[in-house]
């Protein structure tokens, strides 16, 4: 489906962009197009994989003739540029609002005008019933990218998204930085023991993109079903997989923090389709007639609970080690660490 075509990854010197020109880049596909405001990570990526294939853009989704630089000959675009640490967005919430509002805003612009035939927008659990900064300039991004895909018909331009939980070991994600605390022997932090969060691999957020890329309509936003685990026994597993003895330290709950993240809220639920791995939402087809927002309800939403990772399945301890040993990153930081151990003990 990609053969031939030309693929444009926003944000792609990411976790996500580096997981998705990996998939491709062996493939058929013409070109993969590298969008991203760090030279130096361009740089990396040009070194590390010297392929004619790639090609590396310039630019910042904030800035609209950037992007159109980037776009001419386009097929497809994979939109993943975003601000998405929450503390940092805590703090400049404008930044937020400037990346990933007005930057989706431009980048579906520029897709227009140039006739790109799909764009996928890469939303966050964070964005369902959002507390936080991060989470609440995601949720406006699905709300830009689904009134947006109403202005052009899908045989142009298709516009939809995905929504995904905790990628594990991302790029400031909590499984890198257990390692690092037992590396240096220091106690991991845990904010809340009880605390759930779905548990997802970038190979796993990468497929969720492709079956998007394949089913979704215009406006929908494709969720893949997801289990969950607690932060105590996510901690736990990543101890006993390093057969480490250090201690567990609980730091409480950070600012703009959930005790559990929503993947499908009531509202979306009680609409959304189930795909067997995947639920699909649909974009509310209403149209400016205010009867429909005021006038009529849905008593269906009082019997409907939404999608959590505390109602999802709860892995246990072995579980979560099965998955955190699929990753690339924990396999490679595990062999390390038992190397430093033999030379020690030797």
């Amino acid at each position: 489906m990609f053969k031939d075509r030309v693929l444009l990854i926003t944000g792609g010197t990411g976790s996500f962009g580096n997981a998705v020109m990996e998939r491709f880049l062996g493939t058929d596909i013409k070109e993969i197009r590298i969008f991203s405001r760090d030279e130096k990570k361009q740089d990396d990526m040009r070194k590390q994989f010297k392929n004619d294939k790639l090609k590396f853009y310039l630019g910042d989704v904030r800035d609209l003739s950037s992007v159109k630089n980037a776009m001419h000959g386009v097929d497809y675009i994979f939109h993943a540029a975003a601000l998405k640490q929450v503390p940092s967005c805590e703090f400049f919430p404008l930044e937020a609002v400037k990346t990933n509002v007005i930057g989706t805003e431009n980048v579906l612009t520029a897709a227009i005008e140039y006739c790109v035939k799909k764009v996928i927008c890469l939303s966050t659990d964070k964005a369902a019933y959002p507390i936080n900064a991060m989470g609440i300039s995601k949720a406006m991004m699905e709300k830009v990218f689904v009134a947006k895909s109403k202005t052009v018909s899908p045989d142009r331009t298709l516009i939809c998204g995905t929504r995904y939980g905790n990628v594990m070991a991302s790029r400031g994600s909590v499984i890198p930085l257990f390692i690092e605390q037992i590396k240096s022997g220091q106690p991991l932090t845990v904010t809340d023991p009880n605390m759930t969060r779905f548990l997802m691999s970038l190979e796993e957020a990468v497929e969720l993109v492709i079956f998007a890329f394949q089913n979704a309509e215009a406006g929908d936003i494709m969720v893949q079903k997801s289990p969950a685990s607690t932060i105590g026994d996510l901690a736990q597993a990543v101890k006993e997989l390093f057969n480490a003895n250090n201690g567990i330290k609980v730091i409480g709950t950070r600012h703009g923090e959930k005790r559990y993240e929503t993947l499908l809220t009531k509202e979306e639920y009680v609409v959304a389709e189930d795909l067997g791995g995947f639920f699909r939402v649909p974009a509310d087809q209403r149209d400016l007639n205010y009867d429909k927002y005021f006038a009529e309800g849905d008593q269906k939403l009082t019997n409907v609970k939404e999608y959590n990772s505390d109602n999802t399945q709860i892995l246990n301890i072995e579980q979560i080690k099965e998955r955190l040993l699929v990753l690339e990153y924990v396999q490679t930081a595990l062999a390390n660490w038992k190397k430093q151990n033999v030379y020690i003990n030797n």
